[in-house]
């Protein structure tokens, strides 16, 4: 379907979060209430309501795929629940155009006491294919999800895994014509979790609109061409995912390296941190950074780490590396305004890095005070596996064939 797409417009929702009478002063009025549906307008929030959507627009064509990142609770799967008519909106609109495959739990749709076999042909039939369409499509089913030879037990006695599998398959195959999916990608083995990325993958060079949610921002990184982060319901950050994930990864500050990091009285600030490559990077290239900042006292405390710098994992979260300009032999007491060239090797797998700059304190902890940040792209380079790339260089020295390779002497 060429024109299929997605849009959502200034979407607001409300939820309450329980409706408690502890006197009958309170009780009394809410059964008026509801006797004459005087009810308050759904725009007040009255107590106990709260905006679990505040405001959020965006919208998804053909030949783009929408990774939705956040914390949890900011709002994310609410997204999607809207857009798959789960619930409606307070306030604002939400459409798809197409037939809509979506997988927002891990068994969305599953009657727990049909088969698998059976639960197939019924979400073929939500989705306004005919028996025979999903017939045609049923063995690939079945295949990709890998659970053949349970798939005539009830649904009810599959694992968390295989209900994942099977439900991700079906919504995969049955031809949709736009893709929702939230959280899969974290949902059963590794193996399963990189089939499962490359059919997305696949479908999203196809043409096909797709809205990803996933907490494993490396994929976001990877697969998706915009992205939106989702802080207390609200639109923190839209536009491309390295921004998006920058924002996340520093605290709410997009990864571009212009924080400042002044704080008044304070003996240094950092100001900017520019990258000098262009985003991505091959894994072993070497990317070169310029760090800008202001001393403001001549001597500065023996305990203070004038600049600290850290590469964190967006995959993961974790400091993969962490050094300062101490331990590079840059003095800078007395510096007043400077300038840092920084060059660092990466030497990680392919992936999404956050390069984190701050003024350490080892009296008080290390990284006390966060400077800017940028985030880097690195793809994939000699091919490898493990932890670091140690960039091999193989040169083929000498071959010898065997003596049954020259063939009979000859006379």
């Amino acid at each position: 379907m060429r024109d299929a797409g997605i849009e959502f417009r200034e979407v607001w929702k409300k939820y309450r979060r329980g409706e408690m009478h502890d006197s009958l002063r309170d009780l009394v009025p809410a059964l008026v209430r509801r006797a004459v549906r005087l009810q308050p307008s759904a725009d007040v929030l009255q107590a106990g309501d709260f905006w679990a959507l505040r405001d959020v627009s965006f919208t998804v064509v053909p030949g783009q795929t929408l990774g939705i990142i956040g914390a949890n609770g900011a709002g994310k799967s609410t997204v999607l629940k809207a857009l798959t008519k789960i619930i409606r909106p307070t306030r604002g609109s939400c459409s798809v155009r197409g037939r809509i495959g979506a997988l927002i739990e891990v068994a969305a749709g599953f009657h727990p006491d049909l088969t698998g076999r059976e639960n197939v042909f019924l979400q073929g039939a939500i989705m306004g294919m005919s028996a025979a369409q999903t017939r045609a499509k049923f063995d690939q089913i079945v295949e990709f999800a890998g659970v053949g030879e349970f798939i005539d037990t009830p649904v009810k006695r599959y694992s968390s895994g295989m209900s994942a599998r099977l439900g991700f398959s079906i919504a995969a195959h049955l031809d949709p014509d736009v893709l929702v999916i939230d959280e899969i990608l974290s949902v059963g083995d590794f193996t399963f979790q990189e089939r499962a990325f490359g059919r997305i993958r696949s479908l999203a060079r196809s043409g096909m609109p797709v809205v990803l949610v996933s907490h494993q921002l490396d994929r976001v990184a990877e697969l998706c061409t915009e992205a939106l982060l989702i802080e207390r319901g609200r639109v923190a950050c839209q536009g491309s995912p390295d921004d998006c994930i920058g924002m996340y990864l520093s605290g709410g500050t997009a990864g571009d390296g212009t924080r400042d990091a002044s704080v008044t009285g304070e003996p240094v600030a950092l100001h900017t941190l520019h990258l000098r490559e262009s985003s991505p990077v091959r894994s072993g290239d070497v990317i070169g950074l310029r760090v800008s900042g202001t001393v403001a006292d001549a001597l500065l405390p023996g305990t203070l780490e004038p600049v600290s710098f850290s590469v964190r994992s967006a995959a993961t979260g974790h400091v993969v590396f962490a050094s300062s300009s101490a331990c590079c032999g840059i003095d800078l007491n007395g510096a007043g305004r400077f300038t840092l060239e920084l060059e660092l090797q990466m030497n990680v797998p392919a992936g999404v890095y956050v390069v984190e700059t701050s003024v350490g304190d080892q009296l008080h902890g290390r990284g006390a005070r966060g400077g800017p940040a940028v985030n880097v792209c690195v793809t994939d380079g000699t091919g490898f596996v493990g932890v670091a790339q140690l960039n091999p260089v193989m040169r083929l020295a000498e071959v010898r064939l065997p003596a049954s390779a020259w063939g009979p002497p000859t006379a």
